[in-house]
């Protein structure tokens, strides 16, 4: 019987990588950057064997889908900022198993489902950056799952469901990541630049980032749940937020007791809010 060792909501953004490099942010994310590698230690102190994550860089059209190759390995280049993310190697094992096992559940809930075992199929930012800090060694599986952007918060709560039966299913003991921000409205292209990175682009969505960690670390999960499909559209939600309802949807959504954990300060990048949170299980 497979077990939901770890959850978390994690960041995933460029500026992470430019915080290793010279220049004016070295240095300026080590916070997040060492709070990941934490989440990544966690795992593995309690047995991990792979990393379930919801990529909001992955983004889907019609249905769900699962990366299930056997192995992930390429070299990444983001087509959406080649500047920042260029040529990043990766190389992991796959989990085409607990894939199936998704997928049949899931399916049993009327949700349409794709696992997909395609070698060209390669992995998105959302899932390599976070994997750069807590699967450096490549040890440890990665079962990447795309966001799709014309499902529901429902549709994406009743997926985490089903994840989290698939687990307990499975073999597989498990680490689960919502792998993207909190609010996500981007910098207009006229403030790119080096203040890109010390923004919140919408002072409303600075505030609702803060009330809802507000929320998560006081445990009013009930509450976040009910404001959850406005906070993704109202606060430009990445992905519409996917991730994230795919994560409480897995915990056990209004029925969720654990206690959140933020792991690093919340921060500005691009105009986007970002924090790492572990969600204790109950």
């Amino acid at each position: 019987m497979g077990q939901l060792v770890l959850a978390a909501k994690v960041t995933h953004v460029p500026s992470l990588l430019l915080s290793e490099r010279e220049g004016a942010l070295q240095g300026r994310r080590a916070q997040a950057i060492d709070s990941l590698k934490e989440i990544g230690r966690r795992a593995r102190q309690r047995g991990a064997d792979t990393f379930l994550v919801f990529d909001t860089h992955w983004l889907s059209n019609f249905g769900f889908h699962i990366n299930a190759n056997e192995r992930h390995a390429g070299r990444y280049t983001s087509h959406e900022a080649p500047h920042l993310i260029q040529d990043l190697s990766y190389d992991y094992p796959g989990n085409p198993l607990l894939a199936d096992l998704i997928t049949q559940e899931a399916a049993a809930d009327g949700l349409e489902v794709h696992a997909h075992r395609v070698r060209s199929l390669a992995l998105e930012y959302g899932s390599i950056v976070p994997m750069r800090y807590m699967n450096d060694d490549g040890r440890l599986k990665l079962l990447p799952v795309a966001s799709p952007l014309f499902a529901g918060i429902e549709e994406n709560r009743r997926f985490g469901e089903a994840c989290r039966r698939a687990i307990l299913r499975s073999s597989a003991d498990v680490a689960v990541l919502a792998s993207g921000s909190l609010s996500h409205k981007v910098v207009s292209n006229r403030q790119v630049g080096e203040g890109q990175w010390d923004i919140v682009s919408s002072e409303f969505n600075r505030q609702m980032d803060l009330r809802v960690l507000e929320l998560w670390n006081s445990g009013r999960y009930r509450e976040f749940v009910s404001l959850l499909p406005e906070y993704a559209a109202k606060c430009s939600g990445e992905a519409l937020m996917a991730d994230t309802a795919m994560l409480f949807g897995l915990l056990g959504w209004d029925n969720y007791v654990g206690t959140a954990e933020q792991l690093c300060d919340y921060f500005p990048s691009s105009g986007t809010g970002q924090v790492n949170v572990e969600f204790h299980l109950a």
